[in-house]
């Protein structure tokens, strides 16, 4: 009789044992499989998104404005990386929230002709995506600004040409009166959350003065990290510099036709400047003055570059 118990009992716990191990494995290949279906699904949607922006990159002078929304909670990492030659790449990744826990992966879609704008990620299902042309003198390139729904905006004193536009826009998370308690303030007069400073031409953020030449690079200087914002500003003249040289080059062909554009000796020095900008400090007065000189003799010449 307790022999049989001995037995009856080994029996028993030998099942169990074998059972809970087929149990785990099965448990730990589920998530497994449901880790990499995330990871794809992730990168899927990542390089989705990068292809959804190219309807804002168009030739047309004003902000445009869309919304993106998602299916689930999800992190939109921005990162730049303005080391790769020629110009440098924007890079997204992707987090979505699956059994309220973030998924991880390490892969990231880079895109060489994009300029976006952010925090480091923005968090949410629905998004708004604007973007506005950025001249300097001639389009360089669209940028792109990216914000969560849920993160609102102040710009209760904005000036009238910028409050004008920011209306247009028609964001529901940017605010220009009758502000949310928990909105960012923008200030353009006194201090706030983040401050614009329009006759020195720098945003003050996170006690960081990032400097601009327009408001396309003010917009992206409002909703972007200090990091993101200088990053972004190298690759932006890096295009800059490859493009005046193609320009000097048009200028040649049209000089030798026997009608001289009359901005070739401001675009070399404009050059030089450039290629010396290592930060957005540099974009001084001078940069500034001679960026608009060349734009108002272009614009009335009679052999036009752009």
């Amino acid at each position: 009789m307790n022999k049989k118990g001995v037995e009856f009992s080994f029996t028993w716990l030998f099942a169990m044992i074998v059972g809970m191990t087929i149990l785990f494995l099965a448990i730990y290949a589920v998530t497994r499989i449901t880790q990499t279906e995330n990871t794809v699904i992730d990168a899927s949607t990542a390089k989705q998104i990068g292809i959804l922006l190219n309807p804002l990159e168009t030739g047309f002078e004003s902000a445009k404005t869309t919304s993106l929304i998602l299916p689930k909670e999800t992190r939109i990492y921005n990162k730049c990386d303005n080391r790769t030659e020629p110009f440098g790449r924007q890079v997204i990744s992707l987090s979505q929230k699956s059994f309220n826990k973030w998924t991880d992966t390490d892969i990231d879609v880079g895109f060489s002709n994009k300029y976006i704008f952010s925090e480091g990620f923005v968090e949410g299902k629905k998004f708004y995506v604007f973007s506005k042309p950025f001249e300097f003198p001639f389009k360089i390139s669209d940028v792109i600004y990216i914000t969560s729904a849920d993160k609102k905006y102040c710009f209760d004193d904005a000036p009238e040409d910028i409050r004008d536009e920011l209306s247009s826009l028609g964001q529901e998370n940017i605010y220009l009166e009758n502000c949310p308690e928990e909105s960012a303030k923008v200030c353009f007069s006194g201090g706030c959350d983040i401050k614009v400073d329009y006759s020195s031409r720098y945003v003050q953020k996170f006690n960081e003065k990032m400097y601009f030449a327009d408001d396309s690079m003010m917009y992206a200087a409002i909703f972007s990290e200090p990091e993101i914002y200088e990053c972004q500003l190298k690759r932006l003249m890096k295009r800059g510099e490859s493009l005046i040289e193609l320009y000097n080059g048009k200028a040649d062909i049209v000089s030798a036709k026997g009608c001289d554009s009359g901005v070739k000796n401001e675009l070399s020095v404009l050059g030089s400047m450039i290629s010396d900008v290592k930060n957005s400090e540099n974009i001084n007065t001078a940069v500034v003055e001679t960026v608009e000189d060349i734009k108002n003799k272009n614009s009335v010449s009679l052999c036009k570059l752009w």
